[in-house]
């Protein structure tokens, strides 16, 4: 009967296969009678050569062999099976009557991996053979362990290596590398490599460097970690990350040390790669707003213990909104990239400089944090971490300004830019980064201010007129809601008939007790996006006004009405026109919108189905300051326009340069032949009324006329000026009108 013992042996095993090999029939029935009744599967063979050829058929967790057999003996096949491929770890316990030392030297050295004496003690025999399966098994296991490490440190790129020292411990000693290290480096898994050979692959000056990281890591028995750049056979270019920690002896001496190399190359690119994302710019390769700040403070720090001066310039695109609507977006980023690589050639530009990278060079290494980097849009900030005054910062800004005057090539087309540049310094315009950014962005728009495409230095009031502008932007928000806004109206005269056809509406801002100057406010509310709201209530103030006029004085004309290009976002413009129009109960024709002609070439594709459907319903389109755009007048033969108004910088030079006079009667004729109506604006004096008349122009409006009034101030204009035909230009324009008739009716007049 199986004792618990033995059961509990067994259970460790599912019937493990044994092959049981005696010449000795009786032994080899009792033996595998007692290994079957102890829960082995047993296959009997009765010599050497029978078992060879059953393993061959058939394979088996355990050999017992029986080591004196006629023929081939247990101790021959034993030195077969080790020379066998897929033989050579099976477990064998040797079973014999001998019991003598060397008997069981020869079985260890033909390879049995046991050896037992022949007895009736089964359960010890079971036992011994229970053990040598788990020592099978263990062993498999950690050779399919050392397998899956191979597989994963050769996935990983990454092998191990073991150098032993002779003595000190600071000589060449003995330096072995795994089959997965030479990988690594690029070698066959077969060479043997000294760690003077592997030394040679690393370029001259890094392998200065790594030799005394080496002595260093040696002498102090401390730990090594480090990269290393190598160049291996095939010419490539590699990262190897290595990692060694000191190995001791029973005394407590370093022999040696162990240790891995890792091939990084990938994952330091993806790194650098990162870093370069998280601190570059992806438009124009610049430093970003995080590398700016960063260089920034270190170039303050700098400055507080050296003692010096540092400038920061903030350097903005003029009139870039235009050309990136004009052209697309495409074409502007093109534009930031060529004026991006200008600006940086004005400078000492430096990328290697980045966070936890600054080395010291002498005193001065603070100087390599001098860039341009791009804060945003058509936004970049110059900074220059020593300069002596004001003086080198002016020197630089000056360099940009002239480095933008070439003309650039985007979109297929030629654009010549301008940029408005504004200085602030340390200590003497700011304490901080914080400061130095605000006070340079003040510098730069009092620069835009004055006209652009120049430099500007911060000055304590200028912090003054920002401070202004903030609170004219606050108070604007609330004008509306105040009733401060008003519509000043100027009249448009028919000098033929000597009355008037139209007038335009012009917003006004009564702010306490005063009209702030539409130049104040205007460009404000464009900037802040407060023209939507301001311009919607100036249409409905307008029709208001009409309907207040047509019943006063049966006024039947129309009011002019300037229409911001940012309007046209609103997707429901026409139906908003139409309520507006509507809630009055005025016909649309009594609102004309007046569109300039550069915002309306701004984004023409958008803005032609809503100047359609506005056509439809009676809403006549006007185009403003018509000839001062940079478009092709092709648009105008596909656009529902209805009149075009000659700007005031034509018509200022009427009758005193022959090119204005041209301009002019090219507008008309080419009005003309299009089937539009013509006005002249900007009209102050009798000569060039005159001179429009003669040139085919009838309809004007200027302050020769009347200046924009109060809506309550234009019935008595009427009553005082024009009905009563008062005014002075009145009898010009009926001299004027005999003149032509009378032209006209000469016999040499041609029709």
């Amino acid at each position: 009967m199986q004792s618990n013992a033995d059961a509990a042996v067994t259970g460790l095993e599912a019937r493990p296969r044994v092959l049981l090999v005696d010449d000795d029939q009786v032994n080899l029935m009792l033996t595998a009678a007692a290994l079957r009744e102890r829960g082995f599967e047993v296959v009997e063979a009765d010599s050497g050569d029978r078992a060879l050829e059953l393993l061959e058929q058939r394979p088996t967790d355990v050999l017992v062999l029986d080591a004196v057999m006629p023929g081939r003996d247990g101790f021959e096949v034993c030195r077969t099976l080790r020379a066998t491929e897929g033989l050579e770890y099976l477990p064998v316990l040797m079973l014999t009557g001998l019991d003598d030392n060397e008997s069981i030297t020869r079985a260890f050295e033909a390879g049995a991996s046991d050896f037992f004496a022949k007895s009736q003690q089964w359960s010890l025999l079971a036992g011994r053979l229970h053990y040598l399966l788990r020592a099978a098994r263990t062993r498999q296991e950690l050779e399919r362990s050392k397998a899956k490490l191979a597989r994963a440190q050769d996935l990983a790129r990454m092998g191990s290596f073991d150098w032993r020292s002779h003595g000190s411990g600071t000589g060449p000693g003995t330096f072995s590398l795994s089959p997965e290290g030479l990988r690594v480096f690029g070698l066959p898994t077969a060479t043997l490599v000294s760690l003077r050979q592997l030394l040679r692959m690393v370029p001259g000056a890094e392998r200065h460097g790594l030799m005394r990281i080496l002595r260093d890591v040696m002498n102090t028995a401390s730990v090594l970690t480090t990269d290393v750049p190598v160049t291996l056979r095939d010419g490539r270019s590699r990262i190897v990350h290595a990692e060694a920690e000191p190995e001791y002896n029973e005394h407590g001496q370093c022999i040696g040390y162990a240790g891995i190399v890792q091939d990084v190359t990938d994952r330091r690119i993806a790194e650098d790669r990162i870093r370069h994302l998280a601190n570059f710019d992806a438009l124009t390769g610049l430093p970003n707003r995080r590398q700016l700040i960063w260089r920034a403070e270190r170039a303050l720090d700098a400055a507080r213990r050296i003692g010096h001066q540092v400038a920061l310039l903030m350097i903005d695109v003029d009139r870039f909104k235009v050309i990136n609507d004009t052209l697309g977006h495409a074409a502007g980023d093109d534009l930031l990239v060529e004026v991006a690589r200008r600006l940086r050639s004005c400078v000492r530009h430096s990328d290697q400089v980045m966070e936890g990278a600054l080395e010291a060079i002498g005193s001065r290494s603070h100087r390599t944090l001098e860039a341009v980097g791009r804060l945003g849009g058509d936004e970049f900030v110059a900074l220059l971490p020593e300069v002596s005054g004001e003086q080198d910062a002016e020197r630089v800004a000056a360099r940009m300004l002239e480095s933008m005057r070439d003309p650039i090539f985007v979109g297929g087309q030629e654009c010549f830019v301008t940029g408005s540049v504004g200085i602030a310094l340390f200590p003497r315009d700011g304490a901080s980064v914080a400061d130095l950014l605000r006070n340079s962005d003040v510098a730069m728009y009092s620069v835009k201010s004055a006209g652009r495409n120049a430099l500007a230095l911060y000055t304590p009031h200028l912090s003054g007129r920002g401070r202004e502008k903030l609170e004219l932007e606050s108070a604007l928000h609330k004008a509306i809601e105040r009733n401060e806004l008003v519509l000043h109206y100027q009249p448009k005269i028919d000098v033929r008939s000597a009355r008037m056809v139209g007038v335009e509406a012009l917003m006004r801002w009564q702010r306490d007790g005063t009209l702030v100057p539409p130049g104040d406010f205007i460009p404000l509310a464009e900037e802040t996006g407060l023209i939507i709201p301001l311009s919607e209530w100036a249409l409905r103030e307008a029709a208001r006004q009409a309907k207040v006029w047509s019943l006063s004085f049966g006024f039947a004309d129309s009011v002019a009405v300037n229409l911001p290009n940012r309007l046209f976002e609103r997707t429901d413009l026409v139906e908003h026109i139409h309520q507006a129009v509507s809630a009055y109960g005025v016909p649309h024709r009594s609102i004309q919108l007046e569109i300039t002609e550069t915002g309306l070439m701004r984004d023409l594709q958008n803005v032609i189905p809503s100047l359609h459907r506005l056509n439809e319903i009676g809403v006549e389109i006007s185009i403003d300051d018509f000839g001062t755009g940079y478009s092709s007048l092709a648009y105008l033969t596909t656009l529902p326009i209805s009149e075009v108004k000659i700007d005031r910088s034509f018509v200022r030079d009427l009758g005193i340069t022959p090119q204005s006079s041209a301009v002019v009667t090219a507008i008309i004729a080419l009005a003309r032949s299009l089937g539009l109506r013509v006005i002249a604006e900007g009209v102050e004096n009798l000569r060039q009324m005159e001179v429009l008349h003669r040139l085919g122009c009838g309809v004007m409006q200027g302050f020769l006329f009347s200046r924009p009034i109060p809506p309550d101030d234009l019935e008595t204009w009427l009553k005082t000026t024009v009905l009563p035909r008062r005014a002075p230009w009145i009898g010009q324009a009926n001299a004027l009108e005999v003149s032509e008739n009378q032209r006209r009716l000469s016999p040499g007049a041609v029709a």
